[in-house]
């Protein structure tokens, strides 16, 4: 059987192609799994992965011991396209997973790589008998191939900012239209009260009757505890800004047709992984994060200065040439830190060559990102593409 891999990657099918029709058709053929499962559809610019991982943890607790099934459904992956499907936190098998891709494929012609991994996971979620499935947008939401769903518990929205413009508009009103098309009629809709695009999904939200909750923050961060209600608790994922993603989840839970106990949910946020999301080993003096736009660059810059002010920091970057790499580095970068640039291996992967003048001046050109990692006992932070660090640190 043709392998998962060789499908997706093939030229035909590794692009980007937005548009709810071909998926609508292909699931139509195969008997509409997803009519059959319950959705919590996430959208955002930032932090919906995390906001997906919180949930997903959250719901394999709550039914842990029952014969309630999760699905969890992410992108992008790190190591594997089997990352992207889970079941109860368990990867989709590589068998599994070409059998479902080769299904999917033949269902439509014209399916991109995106759409045949949704259609995969609808019907392998169907087939397992899963009932939940934590659903990730891939990109915008009105017309990414995740918006064929009808039976959405709840539509979360976590941040709108500026990143693929080219696909979805040049502001941030344009933005968030695309964003907000993940709300159906009647559909509880959970936005942080801070969003750059609340006005307009306000708008959407009235238009679809969608009762909407707008989150402020009851969440006070630490290092590696929070604080909800006065209450601490062990929170593996660091970062300030994941206290709005965890005020997002909270709030989402509300929604649901059963109630999470405190229990579960001390024990969720102690065991949550997430992976390359500001990611810290001590015992190395390394962080790794997925920081590959501004905003995310922002909220790196932001946690360097309040946890380690005072430590000499190594950066290593790479990210892919259709990001807006100028302000990144122009925000990630201070006078006083050594800074390198990585050209790593994947398609539209940045060139030295690329970079701003000012920014060349700066950086040093690295082959072997490791020689850095060992040599250097200061803090070292390797941050930008989730393609990049998945295969600088790809544990086969």
């Amino acid at each position: 059987m043709q392998s998962a891999e060789s499908i997706l990657t093939s030229k035909n099918k590794f692009h980007i192609n937005l548009g709810l029709a071909r998926t609508l058709e292909a699931l139509e053929k195969l008997g509409n799994p997803q009519n059959d499962i319950n959705f919590i559809h996430v959208a955002g610019t930032n932090g919906k992965g995390s906001v997906c991982a919180l949930l997903n943890e959250i719901l394999c607790t709550h039914f842990l011991n029952t014969d309630v099934k999760i699905g969890l459904f992410t992108s992008p992956h790190l190591f594997s396209y089997c990352e992207r499907i889970k079941i109860n936190n368990e990867n989709i098998s590589q068998d599994e997973l070409d059998k479902y891709i080769k299904i999917a494929s033949d269902s439509q012609d014209e399916l991109t790589e995106f759409e045949i991994l949704t259609v995969a996971a609808f019907l392998y979620f169907k087939d397992k008998n899963v009932k939940y499935v934590v659903l990730e947008v891939g990109l915008g939401g009105k017309f990414d191939s995740t918006n064929v769903i009808k039976n959405t518990l709840c539509s979360v929205i976590t941040t709108i900012d500026y990143d693929h413009t080219a696909r979805l508009g040049n502001t941030i009103e344009e933005i968030a239209y695309q964003k907000a098309g993940i709300i159906k009629q009647n559909c509880p809709v959970v936005i942080g009260c801070d969003n750059l695009g609340l006005n307009i999904v306000k708008k959407y939200a009235s238009e679809f009757n969608a009762p909407l909750y707008e989150v402020k923050s009851l969440v006070k961060p630490s290092f590696s505890t929070i604080s909800i209600n006065n209450k601490e608790y062990d929170f593996s994922l660091l970062g300030d800004y994941q206290t709005k993603n965890l005020a997002l989840v909270l709030e989402t839970l509300k929604s649901l047709p059963f109630k999470v106990s405190e229990e579960t949910l001390k024990m969720a946020l102690k065991n949550v992984r997430w992976k390359f999301r500001l990611e810290y080993d001590k015992e190395k003096k390394l962080l790794i994060d997925g920081a590959h736009n501004p905003s995310g660059i922002k909220a790196l810059r932001e946690f360097l200065d309040k946890y380690f002010p005072d430590d000499k920091k190594t950066f290593i970057f790479g990210c892919l040439n259709n990001k807006d790499y100028e302000n990144m580095l122009n925000e990630l970068i201070l006078p006083d830190d050594e800074f390198y640039f990585y050209e790593f291996d994947y398609p539209n992967a940045l060139k030295f060559e690329q970079l701003p003048d000012k920014i060349k001046v700066r950086a040093k050109k690295i082959l072997n990102p490791f020689e850095i990692l060992e040599s250097r006992k200061n803090l070292k932070i390797v941050c930008g593409s989730l393609y990049m660090l998945g295969r600088l640190f790809d544990p086969c």
